[in-house]
């Protein structure tokens, strides 16, 4: 299959491509590349250094489906920038909708959005038919970018895909999410700070979280467009401080008062009566951070921070 990735160096993309390639699909990857190149040379891959809002009708041309990434992504990158988070998050995100029908080819858009569009909920299970409470502008475009790609379900296949927290290990490495950051400052300072810590919050490995977008890949004849929870753990902060403690005994867990109430259980049976099954869990994540730490091969370079590191580049 013939398909394009936006947001192909970033966090996720740069994980999902090799997985397609190795499958045996032809991708085409656009980024922007704000954080960096980390997609080596392959056949069947084509890259295109360029913003989303520049993409073409030509762009598209032979593309099968599109796996739509780019974004600005969570709440503090998206305060730096309002007005070009709505252009990119939601403005960018409905002409590439409408470049996809207008190819004439597209069969299957995947849209990545977020679990954080459920807000705050006391609910035990926050499904998909959940009220979306929105608190932040970021969570806001996400919720109306879902909305606009959706409008278009009656001229290709719609899924948008709301993931927990992704963790896990990266080319293009975040250390500013949550299981990332907490492994890390162990790592690298003994010493995890814990901002409040009672917040519940579902994760996703990112294995995970890019196997779900290839299983949609695998499987479109037979599912529904709409949305799909994607978070298998709904654990604290504090448990995932504890967590690495318990791999990193020699660890001080500080707490801290927090200004942040989001807090959400993410159930996924819907994912999981389809056939998915998630293969790793936050621990792993957290293991395989370590490892890659201790054989000097984690990226932990400025981009990895990525707030400080677009503070920087857009002065």
């Amino acid at each position: 299959m013939n398909i394009l990735v936006t947001g192909g160096n970033g966090y996720k993309g740069s994980v999902l491509i090799p997985k397609l390639l190795e499958k045996g699909h032809h991708v085409t990857s656009i980024d922007i590349n704000w954080f960096g190149e980390y997609l080596l040379p392959h056949k069947n891959l084509k890259v295109f250094k360029k913003d989303i809002r520049e993409i073409k009708l030509e762009d598209l041309k032979g593309i099968e489906t599109i796996i739509h990434l780019a974004n600005i992504a969570n709440d503090p990158l998206v305060e730096l920038e309002p007005q070009l988070s709505w252009e990119v998050n939601v403005l960018a995100s409905q002409q590439l909708a409408e470049k996809a029908v207008k190819s004439g080819g597209v069969k299957n858009f995947i849209f990545a959005s977020s679990g954080s569009v459920y807000g705050i909920s006391d609910k035990e299970k926050v499904t998909e038919e959940t009220d979306l409470l929105p608190i932040s502008e970021y969570n806001k475009t996400k919720m109306v970018a879902e909305r606009i790609f959706l409008s278009y379900k009656d001229s290709m296949n719609i899924f948008c895909i709301r993931p927990a927290t992704v963790c896990g290990v990266s080319p293009r490495m975040r250390l500013d999410v949550s299981v990332n950051v907490l492994t890390y400052s162990a790592l690298s300072k003994g010493i995890i700070t814990v901002f409040g810590g009672d917040q519940i919050r579902p994760n996703i490995h990112i294995d995970d979280i890019c196997d779900l977008y290839i299983f949609f890949i695998d499987n479109y004849k037979r599912l529904e467009s709409g949305f799909y929870n994607a978070g298998f753990e709904n654990i604290s902060i504090m448990d995932i401080a504890k967590y690495v403690k318990e791999i990193l005994p020699n660890t001080i867990i500080n707490v801290t008062p927090s200004n942040d109430p989001r807090s959400y259980r993410q159930c996924s049976d819907k994912i999981l009566k389809l056939g998915f099954m998630p293969k790793k869990n936050v621990k792993i994540a957290i293991q395989e951070i370590i490892k890659e730490f201790k054989n000097n091969k984690l990226n932990t370079n400025e981009t990895c921070f990525s707030v400080k590191w677009l503070k920087k580049s857009f002065k």
